[in-house]
């Protein structure tokens, strides 16, 4: 893990609970200050779009949602031609729907999110 990636993990863990809400109007959902942070750090404002339409959307048939990205080594990538992998499942590990990336620029290997009430936030704030 580089320099950055470190640092946006650190300081990801203090975010615990969430006093502001940011609007996601196209979905009509939002998203906590945890995941502002990670969206001004790892400019990934794309991440939140993609979970946010999978999340409200039919594919979704849950009121909770555990949504885990994987980023992948080289030797996972020629295994499963693609570059990381973000994972939908009901919370008990059961997966409703997969998305394949060729290409992110995102700094961490993996992060994990929870949408529940049409809101995305980080599990520490859960």
């Amino acid at each position: 893990m580089n320099i950055k990636a470190k640092k946006i993990s650190e300081e990801l863990k203090h975010f615990t609970g969430s006093e502001t809400f940011y609007t996601l109007q196209l979905f009509n959902a939002r998203y906590t200050e945890g995941v502002q942070y990670l969206v001004d750090k790892a400019g990934c404002f794309w991440l939140v779009i993609d979970i946010c339409a999978v999340c409200v959307s039919p594919l979704n048939p849950h009121s909770f949602a555990c949504i885990t990205l994987n980023l992948w080594n080289e030797q996972e990538q020629k295994e499963k031609g693609c570059v990381a992998t973000l994972t939908y499942d009901d919370g008990n590990g059961n997966v409703f729907y997969t998305a394949n990336y060729a290409y992110t620029d995102f700094p961490l290997p993996h992060i994990k999110f929870y949408f529940t009430d049409r809101t995305l936030l980080l599990p520490s704030e859960y």
